[in-house]
């Protein structure tokens, strides 16, 4: 199994300098969101300049009338700010930070520098849960749920097999995770290609192809709390348990000659992790490659140390899922492409180059 490298002891003044380079990354990135989500919410079908853009955001946020802004702007430019672009360009910020914060979390947990949030086949149950509720709902037989929980229900349903079957026979261990994870996911994969096959409606199938290449197109100021809401207080739970993950990094002996119940630790961020990941995936499907390339690129810049690990990682998934949105609605002239083509055609290709080059702080050859 790979393990991830662990850091030197550093020198008073090598701390000093990581922490300025910490400093300074953090500040970048957090300027590079704000700037992001200004100009995401002027590009679109209709442009709207910058400028307006900013008043009618300080408007609607602080009740800031900046120049007039109810005779200097249309009523259609606050709509399509207000109601459409912000709380899509809120949820992919929402959705990037929380793909990179599990997946900085499930690389420490099971020591693997391939694990992602859907290890565990959380994406997989997602999937079913999506498929059973669009296609039976849609021929008449389920009604009154929405699909986003039973998106959610899958998820949890995927990963509470998966802790269940990792720890059968005794103490929960990295391989049987992956193991257990791979078999969820075969199995409820093929439990949503079954309804798919036997279903006889074409746009029924056809919305599930597209929730499944994920899409930040349903995002609504209603549904964005409740995914942003995880993400925060899994940010806390993860941050509290940063000594933790550092010490998983040192592998299970050292872990465990330290204290560290690895049995509870293991546990407690396979379940957390598993719910904050099916509620975005409830909110936007399955995007994948944010929470597996994300850690490997912050990693390189401040370190392994999860203090620091972990705000970085959330900011910059959340800038790089805020661009790929913006191009996924604007690449094509009628319509919009599905957000995780354009992950996994930025995803693919870099983790290639880390397979090859190895160089992003995990041994082994």
């Amino acid at each position: 199994m790979q393990q991830v490298q662990v850091p030197q002891t550093f020198s008073f003044d090598q701390a000093i300098r990581s922490q300025r380079i910490f400093l300074g990354w953090t500040t970048a990135l957090t300027a590079g969101v704000l700037v992001s989500i200004l100009l995401a919410v002027c590009m679109g079908p209709v442009a709207i300049a910058p400028a307006e853009a900013l008043r009618i955001l300080l408007f609607k946020l602080f009740h800031l009338n900046i120049g007039d802004i109810v005779t200097q702007t249309t009523r259609a430019h606050i709509d399509i700010i207000w109601q459409l672009r912000f709380p899509r360009v809120l949820l992919a910020v929402i959705a990037g930070a929380g793909l990179a914060m599990c997946g900085t979390a499930m690389q420490a947990s099971v020591q693997n520098p391939l694990a992602d949030p859907y290890i565990l086949g959380i994406s997989a149950g997602a999937s079913l849960g999506a498929t059973f509720s669009i296609l039976l709902s849609s021929s008449g037989l389920l009604t009154g749920l929405p699909t986003e929980f039973w998106a959610f229900l899958g998820a949890l349903a995927a990963a509470l097999l998966v802790m269940a079957l990792a720890g059968m026979g005794g103490q929960l261990s990295t391989v049987k995770m992956v193991l257990a994870g791979t078999i969820a996911n075969a199995l409820f994969l093929a439990f949503s290609n079954f309804i798919i096959y036997m279903a006889s409606n074409a746009e029924g199938i056809r919305s599930v192809t597209f929730w499944t290449m994920g899409s930040l197109a349903s995002a609504k100021w209603n549904s964005i709390l409740l995914p942003a809401a995880g993400v925060f207080f899994c940010f806390i739970f993860f941050f509290a348990q940063s000594r933790n993950l550092n010490a998983l990094l040192l592998g299970e002996e050292a872990a465990t000659t330290l204290g560290i119940s690895l049995h509870t630790v293991r546990r407690s961020v396979i379940l957390v992790t598993a719910l904050v990941t099916g509620l975005i995936v409830a909110s936007c499907g399955i995007i994948g490659f944010v929470g597996l390339i994300i850690p490997h690129i912050v990693r390189g810049f401040v370190g392994s140390d999860h203090r620091r690990l972990l705000p970085a990682s959330m900011l910059t998934g959340a800038l790089l899922l805020l661009w790929a949105d913006v191009l996924a609605r604007t690449a094509l002239p009628s319509g919009e492409m599905p957000i995780g083509i354009i992950t996994s055609l930025i995803g693919a290709p870099f983790f290639m180059y880390v397979l090859f080059k190895n160089a992003l702080g995990f041994v082994g050859k």
